[in-house]
């Protein structure tokens, strides 16, 4: 009798032990370049150094470069670390995006916006869903990003998706279907890297040009990290709810601090909301409405 207590106390704790590690974040594993990733083009503008575990991206005035996941998810956790374009960076675009890639494309964007030497970059970040963006939002870093390596995370649910900068969250953007806007949950989406020229609109709305004497320049990235519902011929059905960290009852919503760091970020750095934007949009977009906090 005592070794059959003994043993479903047992299965009790391993049980709890289940839950609790599927619940808690992983601490992300940096893996080799080539084992989640492959160049997109112009392979010979990449760079690849620490035994692969970092890639530096190159643009010149004759081409810039890209690197793309092998797999293509729907729902995850996905960070990249990155180092931006040093100096005078004026008219250059640092992505990390996922992206559906198709006509009605659904997309998550990290868009990082040079400018001239000892200037802000501006970080830019966008969603799309069923082929619609215009939900542009931009802040100043409170850091210079070419200095050293940080970590910028999308998190993706069915509830929210959610940008962090080192773990700070700077954006949210809530599933509002019952109010009548998409939602992406449906599209599978790889996830993108890339260096290019876009001085047409990048700097100060095009004014300041890529100054191509300061060139090659440089990205650096490293710490690709994928935690994600890797896509199939069924992909739509990837129901993961409860079985992954990222998809648990405490990700749906951020929690107090994480409320109270976005607040801080919004009112220090934004320097541009779509949802308060009345000149381009006289009525303010659903979501918008629901975000507690614009």
């Amino acid at each position: 009798m005592a070794s059959s207590t003994h043993w479903s106390l047992c299965l009790v704790l391993i049980s709890l032990a289940s839950v609790a590690f599927a619940a808690a974040p992983r601490r992300p594993v940096d893996v080799p370049f080539g084992r989640n990733y492959y160049p997109t083009w112009a392979y010979d503008h990449i760079k690849y150094i620490s035994g692969g575990s970092e890639v530096q991206l190159n643009l010149d005035k004759y081409t810039g470069t890209g690197f793309q996941s092998k797999g293509t998810y729907l729902f995850g956790h996905f960070s990249m670390h990155i180092k931006m374009v040093p100096g005078d960076s004026a008219g250059t675009v640092t992505a990390f995006y996922l992206s559906s890639n198709n006509n009605e494309h659904d997309e998550i964007d990290f868009e990082f916006l040079g400018n001239r030497s000892g200037q802000p970059y501006i970080l830019q970040t966008n969603v799309f869903t069923g082929g619609s963006g215009n939900r542009e939002q931009r802040i100043f870093l409170w850091f210079d990003p070419t200095k050293e390596y940080h970590r910028y995370s999308v998190l993706w649910n069915l509830y929210q998706i959610v940008f962090f900068v080192d773990d700070v969250p700077i954006r949210v953007f809530k599933n509002c279907k019952d109010l009548g806007v998409k939602f992406p949950f449906q599209q599978p989406m790889k996830i993108y890297n890339s260096l290019w020229n876009a001085d047409d609109w990048a700097t100060r709305g095009g004014l300041e040009k890529t100054d191509w004497s300061k060139a090659p320049f440089i990205a650096s990235y490293k710490g690709f990290h994928i935690d994600g519902c890797e896509a199939s011929v069924n992909a739509k059905f990837c129901a993961t709810q409860g079985k992954r960290w990222w998809d648990q009852t405490e990700f749906r919503d951020l929690d107090a601090l994480q409320w109270r760091r976005l607040r801080w970020v919004r009112e220090k750095f934004t320097i541009y909301n779509y949802c308060t934007d009345r000149k381009r949009f006289p009525v303010m977009s659903p979501e918008c409405r629901r975000d507690r906090d614009v």
